[in-house]
């Protein structure tokens, strides 16, 4: 389990908490809900939803260009997001941070423009068997169009990714490395520094997903020295549609456009164009303004809490969890690593994943089924998928009563 600092901690009110929540108030199935698929996407508090009336309501404008009162309070929010993301990733300046359409979108800005300027034929790009799908198919993508060569780090039968065999596969011909900061799957968090250090010293970049991590483990891109962090809003209580990339400035100053149009140029005639300043030159076009004016109310609502409080309420969770889970016949957890998030994979044998979730839903208890966008990883395991259950700051031990006992009725109905 991943550790928590004591110096901070205080206990969170969670009911209160709750309250700021207006989803988590109702009844599925004659149930009350319990939502335990926080992994796929968190609900979002009731100061995220309100900054979104508020810009629609209120200074909906395009922004940057206008002189209008409303353009300038509407470029005003949008700009402040971003410097509040700067303080919550510590980059070293604000224009480090572009924004994009979440995680997914991030990566394939790197792999479509850093890979177009630093990759060749011959190169190498090691990615992890951890890896959600947007993290393995953009580079597998370039490495075709490149004739490059993917070599993947293999998984350990706890989760852990096997970090001997990581530094046998790095070569000076690797030029980038693609990891996850913590598995959607098992909730392995990975030891980057460890992966930054190897990478670095021969050369090649880094870049991280950090789409699992942002809600859960307090994040200092200066300190990890990675070259490119991503995220997501919607997996921090933010809105879907939005999110952001964390580039090194001496990167994105040499890397080409990702997109074309507007925003992202200075001049432009038919004689040749000249592109804009980071961050700018990779957003082109009309951006996703009332979501992304949303995502600091969603980063103001975790540094309220305090991610070490939110750390600390999560891992009782997981634990509560966990044992309870182990009393349940023929039920095999799934990724057991020492350091994790708040998520649990499990299966139960002779026991579809598909059907336990749909019994578990009859109940109003949310769980995810499937290979979870990680194919390779479940095949690694021997297995079609699992269930997974994800925890966040508002879940409580009660909730997770309700899926236990759901799952030993399961078990006793099917068996």
């Amino acid at each position: 389990m991943a550790e928590v600092s004591q110096e901070s901690k205080k206990v969170l009110d969670i009911q209160e908490i709750r309250k700021e929540f207006p989803v988590l108030d109702q009844e599925v199935n004659g149930k009350p809900l319990a939502y335990f698929d926080n992994a796929a996407t968190t609900q979002k508090p009731l100061q995220v939803i309100q900054a979104l009336e508020d810009y629609y309501k209120g200074y909906n404008a395009n922004i940057h260009r206008g002189i209008h009162t409303l353009a300038e309070r509407a470029t005003k929010a949008f700009e402040e997001t971003r410097v509040v993301l700067h303080q919550f990733l510590n980059s070293k300046e604000k224009e480090e941070i572009i924004f994009t359409k979440g995680t997914t979108d991030s990566i394939n800005l790197v792999a479509s423009s850093f890979g177009r300027r630093f990759i060749n034929e011959g190169d190498e790009i090691i990615v992890s068997g951890l890896e959600h799908h947007s993290n393995i198919v953009p580079w597998q993508i370039l490495a075709e169009d490149k004739k490059a060569t993917i070599k993947v780090i293999p998984v350990l039968d706890n989760g852990e990714l096997d970090y001997e065999a990581f530094e046998k596969l790095i070569s000076k011909r690797t030029k980038m490395v693609a990891v996850n900061h913590a598995s959607n799957s098992l909730g392995t968090i990975n030891d980057l520094p460890r992966i930054i250090k190897a990478a670095h010293q021969v050369g090649a970049k880094v870049l991280v997903d950090g789409a699992q991590a942002t809600a859960h483990i307090a994040l200092d891109v200066q300190s990890l020295d990675c070259d490119f962090y991503a995220i997501s809003a919607h997996k921090f209580y933010g809105p879907t549609g939005a999110g952001a990339l964390y580039g090194k400035r001496e990167l994105l100053e040499e890397m080409p456009p990702y997109q074309s149009g507007g925003e992202m140029i200075k001049d432009v005639s038919f004689s040749g164009t000249t592109f804009n300043d980071i961050p700018y030159k990779f957003e082109a076009g009309t951006p996703n303004i009332a979501d992304i004016v949303a995502l600091k109310e969603a980063v103001n609502f975790v540094n309220r809490l305090g991610k070490e409080n939110i750390a600390s309420h999560e891992m009782n969770l997981l634990k509560y969890a966990v044992e309870g889970l182990s009393t349940i016949k023929d039920l095999k957890l799934v990724g057991t690593a020492a350091e994790k998030v708040s998520v649990q994979s499990f299966i139960i044998d002779g026991v579809h994943h598909f059907d336990i979730g749909q019994m578990l839903d009859a109940r109003g208890v949310a769980v995810r089924t499937g290979h979870h966008c990680t194919q390779p990883l479940m095949e690694s395991f021997g297995i079609e998928g699992t269930v997974r259950a994800s925890f966040a700051v508002y879940n409580t031990v009660s909730e997770i009563d309700s899926m236990i006992e759901g799952l030993g009725r399961i078990v006793k109905f099917m068996k």
